[in-house]
């Protein structure tokens, strides 16, 4: 178990900014910092990061949160793990306590599967540079690829001897378990039991996740035996996943972000070429087909994306049938073409670095361009394939999300086609028409919740993806608040301690007062029907009795997350008043600081006359069904006080109560 000194250093150095902006690319927005969020697919930025607050929120799908939270739901890790990965990132050492064999192991099960992945890249990189096998066969390798010892060992690279159980023998000396070796694919059992080397006799590419860690290799053979796979890879464990993962993407993260462009190649080698030729801005899809989650890894560092293309035929066709999904993700795609059938791997050795970077910048072409030349070129003059190649390409058009630049390569390609633009543009329309038609029928198989179901408990693992996403269909569900509660009256009140509950009041005759206590002395006749804001006022209530003034940050970490994530909703907001509006407009607006009193007495008397009405509606309902007199006559009277305190407060807000 950490200290709790250890912890609160971890969470006064962590800056929330630098944490997610290690995984999310972000800008400046007003007051905040936003980008694409990391837990659901969008297109349009939800996610926002307050620096002042040390939090974020994504008013997509609803996650929050400070640096620890955001590390486990990414990451998923523990919050031991979380609060450890921070403190390394911040170069600060974790004191702890001794924990029992039990939670121990509990908790180091999966942190096992990076300890061992962790040892066999060492081992690897060892046997490369010090091995009698490595440095004969696998550095040798390397060197005649033309790979500088630099570029070898920024990417770790290593090599697996040519033996049964070497990494096997070598890890169990270190105290290493074989359960875990196995879990990681490192080594695997045959049907006689016999745990053996996955990797023997090749050279060695580990894989990193998002933050650095070792999650998997990529192993090559060195041997010509056809009969022996080129490339082995790591297979799916509780830390790797390869549809999720882009080699390189560690390295080059940080370069994507400040070039606004990704390289995106299909080899190991490739990676480490371009990256010879100081361009660090390039991952690779590690041999499997591109995956949606990769294409979206990429889009949250940028919306750009250049394909280094195989320069034979079969590896450019293979390539266009994949590229359809970028442009679905409203990503924009370039290409690059090779010439003589080279990869960018051979033909950055080929030319040189110098030449290998000015061939690239300078032959890019968007990817509808790229791909209407050349299938208009394999179709000759043949009118019928001609006529498959259009659709094919319109087709592709309509993927594209955004109907500007759509319209554009539409009148691009009339050009390049030579088919009027407007016969283009129907096509168009109807492509679209029909996948719309068909989104519809799908749609139409859901039904709409109903009431108390329509809330977040209708999602038991969270909001579908695209809930609050503009381009959903007209049927998917809506976030309602039932209009009869005082929820949102309720939830202005823990806004306003959370967010001035430490001020001290400065109106009327009142000294020395915060305006936390001010609000409680103020709610001593009022009952909190939500369960979550219920707790708060408990709450905030015992710790004032206790002598304490709560700050919101006690409740933003609170370690119900229930309790955490109302706070952190109500202490942020996905809107902020343009500088615009005075700085060129001279339109000033007063923000809700410059009159606390109006604020605060607004809040609390707004709760009261929803709270009021309540009590109004429910005598009415009373005096209907009494039927004797004198309890009539006490309902009356207890109505007609109601009324007037109803109308003392509506006075203040300034509304009309009808008669």
């Amino acid at each position: 178990m950490i200290y709790q000194d250890t912890i609160n250093k971890i969470m006064d150095t962590s800056r929330i900014e630098e944490v997610v902006g290690d995984f999310v690319s972000l800008k400046k927005r007003g007051t905040s910092l936003i980008g694409n969020c990391p837990f659901h697919n969008e297109k349009t930025p939800s996610f926002h990061v307050s620096v002042t607050k040390g939090i974020y929120k994504c008013f997509g799908c609803g996650k929050g949160g400070d640096s620890v939270r955001f590390i486990m739901d990414h990451e998923k890790y523990s919050y031991p793990e979380a609060l450890k990965y921070l403190a390394q990132k911040y170069n600060i050492e974790v004191e702890e306590k001794e924990e029992s064999p039990q939670v121990v192991e509990a908790n180091n099960a999966r942190e096992s599967l990076y300890v061992v992945s962790l040892y066999a890249a060492n081992y690897f990189a060892n046997e490369l540079w010090t091995g009698e096998q490595g440095r004969a066969i696998g550095l040798s390798y390397f060197k005649e690829r033309g790979f500088r010892e630099d570029i070898i060992k920024k990417f770790e690279l290593g090599y697996s001897p040519d033996q049964w159980d070497a990494l096997i023998l070598s890890a169990a000396s270190a105290g290493h378990k074989e359960e875990y070796l196995e879990k990681t694919g490192l080594a695997i059992r045959n049907d006689k039991g016999k745990v053996y080397d996955r990797f023997r006799g090749r050279v060695m590419f580990p894989i990193h996740n998002f933050t650095g860690r070792v999650i998997g290799f990529g192993g090559r053979t060195l041997k010509t035996d056809k009969n022996v796979p080129k490339y082995v890879n790591s297979p799916e464990s509780d830390i790797y996943h390869k549809s999720n993962v882009l080699y390189g993407l560690f390295q080059a993260k940080k370069a994507i972000r400040d070039a606004d462009n990704c390289y995106l190649v299909e080899g190991y080698a490739d990676v480490l070429s371009v990256h010879q030729a100081n361009i660090e801005n390039v991952v690779a899809s590690s041999g499997t087909s591109l995956t949606i989650e990769q294409i979206r890894l990429i889009g949250r560092f940028t919306q750009n994306v250049t394909i280094l293309y195989d320069g034979d035929a079969a590896g450019i066709k293979a390539s266009l049938r994949g590229l359809d999904m970028i442009l679905e993700e409203g990503l924009n795609v370039k290409v690059v073409n090779f010439p003589d059938g080279h990869d960018p791997d051979s033909y950055m050795h080929k030319v040189g670095a110098a030449a290998f970077k000015n061939y690239i910048e300078n032959n890019r072409k968007d990817f509808i361009l790229y791909k209407a030349d050349t299938l208009l070129k394999e179709a000759g003059t043949d009118p019928i394939k001609r006529a498959g190649i259009i659709r094919d390409i319109v087709e592709s058009i309509a993927k594209i999300p955004d109907d500007i630049k759509a319209s554009v390569f539409i009148r691009e390609c009339s050009h390049l086609l030579q088919v009027e633009e407007r016969m283009l543009m129907t096509e168009l329309n109807k492509i679209r028409s029909a996948k719309f038609k068909k989104g519809n029928q799908g749609q139409q198989q859901y039904q709409r919740p109903t009431g108390s179901q329509q809330s977040n408990s209708s999602y038991p693992d969270g909001p579908p993806d695209n809930l609050f996403d503009d381009n959903a269909g007209p049927d998917m569900p809506e976030m309602e608040v039932a209009a009869d509660d005082d929820l949102l009256q309720e939830q202005e009140i823990i806004r306003l301690l959370l967010a001035f509950g430490h001020e001290l009041v400065s109106w009327d005759n009142i000294d020395n007062m915060y305006i936390g206590s001010f609000i409680m002395q103020n709610l001593a006749d009022v009952t909190f029907e939500d369960e979550i804001c219920q707790l708060i006022i408990q709450n905030y209530k015992e710790e004032i009795e206790s002598g304490h003034l709560p700050v919101a940050n006690q409740f933003i970490t609170n370690e119900n997350r229930k309790i955490a994530d109302l706070a952190i909703t109500l202490s942020t907001s996905p809107y902020s008043l343009s500088e615009n509006w005075y700085n060129k407009h001279q339109i000033y607006v007063r923000d809700e600081t410059v009159n606390l009193k109006a604020t605060i007495l607004g809040g609390l008397y707004h709760l009261k006359k929803k709270k009021v009405e309540r009590l109004l509606l429910g005598l009415l309902q009373e005096i209907k069904i009494e039927t004797d007199p004198a309890n009539q006559d006490i309902l009356m009277s207890k109505y007609a006080f109601m009324k007037n305190v109803e109308r003392e407060i509506s006075k203040f807000l300034g509304s009309v109560v009808i008669k």
